[in-house]
């Protein structure tokens, strides 16, 4: 007999699993294998801890937090036999969705050439619309670092993709 958490975490994971998962798939350049892994763990933990965090105001947040501390922890002890790669594997052939994959393509590619915590910064505050004390927050660091990343990360990929960003967006 199979057992049933009567306590809400069930509903609480299936209802986030998918936005957790969408965050780190940006945060790792589009590894969704890493990805997948990132979001079991970070489910694993706020499983362990549903009794405190399900009395918590958003559980939603924590979770977020989670996430983004396991990949920032993910990035420090990469294995050294790692190598990052600017490749992308072959997409499935689609036509009408062409245009839109050419940017996501570029946009992640240029995510990837960030930092670590510079990607994240980016997209906790651009792809999560948190504010800059929340971000701080979850990152564990302060306000001003918060600050001084999303500049120097904005500067970064504006160097990557060019001032004009228009070029983009049409194609």
């Amino acid at each position: 007999m199979r057992y049933v958490r009567a306590d809400g975490y069930q509903e609480f994971a299936a209802a986030r699993a998918g936005h957790l998962y969408r965050s780190a798939c940006l945060l790792t350049c589009g590894d969704t294998h890493l990805a997948e892994d990132l979001v079991q763990e970070t489910l694993g933990r706020v499983y362990v801890k549903w009794g405190r965090v399900s009395r918590v105001g958003n559980p939603a947040a924590y979770a977020q937090t989670i996430l983004t501390r396991t990949f920032l922890a993910h990035q420090r002890r990469r294995s050294s036999s790692e190598r990052a790669t600017d490749t992308f594997p072959d997409l499935p052939d689609q036509r009408s969705a062409d245009a839109d994959a050419s940017l996501r393509l570029t946009l992640v590619e240029a995510l990837g050439r960030l930092s670590a915590k510079d990607r994240a910064v980016v997209v906790l505050r651009y792809w999560e619309d948190r504010s800059i004390e929340e971000t701080a927050d979850t990152m564990n660091v302060s306000s001003a670092a918060v600050r001084t990343r999303c500049v120097r990360a904005l500067s970064r990929l504006r160097e990557l993709l060019g001032e004009d960003l228009g070029e983009y967006a049409t194609r």
